[in-house]
């Protein structure tokens, strides 16, 4: 029987890059993943498919409709899905090999299989044909979400489909029915409205992305709407049905009343993700979960169980690949005896729709649930001279900072690039920077950073551009 001090269950970021850091630290690492490449979900299925996806529609559309703006007359754009699909493919098939690669470099064990505890100290990896067992000191984990349905509802991958699905479809519906108005909803709606299909969200509650500050939640629904979106806001779905040619999605408003039949081509199943922790084997061994199926931990990741640890989206906590990345690292190092650490305030969040929304930290709302006295600063893209001659010139950058020491507790961004620019504001909260702080870094013109710089001047009513 081989043995092992760390074994990882999960090929995914937490746990691929926790099996790495892990080796890095010295110890004999093994990892243990049974789709048979490894990425997880967010790899395979996910954050990086989604996003080749978005990245080609968009080029799509904007070729087909925005190129001629730039005196740049394009005639006969074609869609080339099979292509596109194939690119996307592609790059699954690159990075894929690249953490294979890295699991070499780092000589960590690579295990192709399902791995579930026989013990504490004894983990059973079954390929499918064969049964073996290892022995360890430690067990991460890191097995990662599955899809969330809706009660009733059957997603047979066809017509009826999870994000899974909707990366794969053979044609452009004529309508798609998005249900679920959360960012996996948006993105995938946004990638087939670029390509053509007119698409609908219904969304049980009243606005959409709920976690959100609001005032950004409203902006960005306008912008969507102004796309071609259609948002059915507090409306529940009773049923949807493959009804042959189309499927029939029976809805009625959230506070109930009378029925209404929507029809679409393709409905897409998006109200969120579960924890992954089937065929583990966690109750012979008598690891605890909550009331959501949530492996409990304590701030070390650790179980109730000793030598157990659980990180990424099994845990509590939002269920997205950085944040999985973070605990990854901190676990190996807390393993280790070092002081391994994730700051949970300083987590961000980014709906790689076009364009982005990106947020770190409070929102308005939770402010004054908490009862801050804030300032806020702000600063629209359109007085933005890189967005403004680029022509991405929507949205804008929102601040909020402590009234008594100015220090930064929240921002949003909507708008060019959001995802990128969110890392200066991650980097500001994590080192305690206040508006001040940022307004006087000196950022390069033109770009869309000084957005945020102004955003910072703005906090204390300075902006220059405004």
């Amino acid at each position: 029987m081989e043995n092992f001090d760390i074994v990882v269950i999960g090929g995914g970021p937490g746990g691929y890059v926790a099996a790495i850091r892990a080796s890095q630290l010295g110890f004999k690492v093994a990892c243990i993943e049974k789709r048979g490449t490894l990425g997880g979900t967010c790899l395979n299925v996910g954050c990086i498919p989604s996003k080749a996806l978005l990245e080609s529609s968009e080029k799509f559309a904007e070729i087909k409709h925005e190129a001629s703006h730039h005196g740049v007359d394009c005639s006969g754009v074609k869609l080339n899905l099979p292509a596109m699909m194939a690119r996307k493919d592609q790059v699954i098939s690159d990075l894929c090999k690249g953490i294979e690669g890295l699991f070499k470099k780092n000589k960590v064990t690579y295990f192709k299989g399902a791995g579930s505890f026989e013990s504490a100290t004894k983990i059973i990896i079954d390929d499918g044909k064969a049964k073996q067992v290892i022995e360890t000191k430690n067990t991460i984990i890191a097995t990662g979400s599955d899809v969330l349905s809706v009660p009733g509802i059957t997603i047979d991958e066809k017509k009826i489909v999870s994000s899974t699905g909707a990366l794969s479809l053979k044609s452009v519906p004529k309508k798609m029915i998005v249900i679920g108005g959360g960012y996996i909803g948006l993105e995938m709606g946004s990638v087939w409205r670029r390509l053509g299909a007119e698409v609908t969200v219904v969304e049980y509650l009243d606005k959409i992305v709920p976690a959100m500050d609001g005032e950004i939640g409203k902006q960005f629904q306008k912008i969507l709407e102004k796309q071609g979106f259609t948002f059915k806001l507090s409306t529940k779905v009773i049923s949807a049905k493959d009804a042959g040619k189309e499927v029939k999605l029976e809805v009625e408003a959230a506070s109930g009343g009378s029925k209404e039949i929507l029809t679409a081509d393709i409905v897409l199943v998006s109200i969120g993700r579960k924890p992954y922790t089937e065929g583990l084997g966690l109750e012979k061994v008598g690891v605890t979960k909550d009331e959501r199926g949530r492996i409990v931990i304590n701030k070390h990741f650790a179980t109730n169980i000793a030598g157990i640890y659980a990180i990424g989206d099994v845990v509590a906590g939002p269920m997205l690949a950085h944040k999985a990345e973070e605990e990854g690292v901190a676990v190996a190092e807390i393993i280790a005896g070092q002081a391994g650490h994730v700051n949970y305030d300083t987590i961000p969040g980014v709906v790689y729709t076009w364009p982005e929304v990106a947020s770190v930290g409070k929102t308005e709302e939770q402010a004054k649930a908490e009862g801050i006295d804030y300032l806020v600063g702000k600063f629209p893209f359109i007085a933005n001279s890189r967005a403004k001659a680029s022509g991405n010139a929507e949205g804008q950058v929102k601040i909020l900072a402590r009234k008594d020491n100015d220090e930064v507790i929240g921002v949003h961004i909507i708008g060019p690039h959001a995802g990128t620019i969110i890392a200066e504001a991650v980097v500001a909260m994590e080192y305690k920077a206040s508006s001040e702080d940022i307004a006087r870094i000196c950022h390069a013109h033109p770009t869309v950073n000084e957005a945020f710089k102004e955003a910072a001047m703005d906090v204390l009513k300075r902006a220059i551009h405004k």
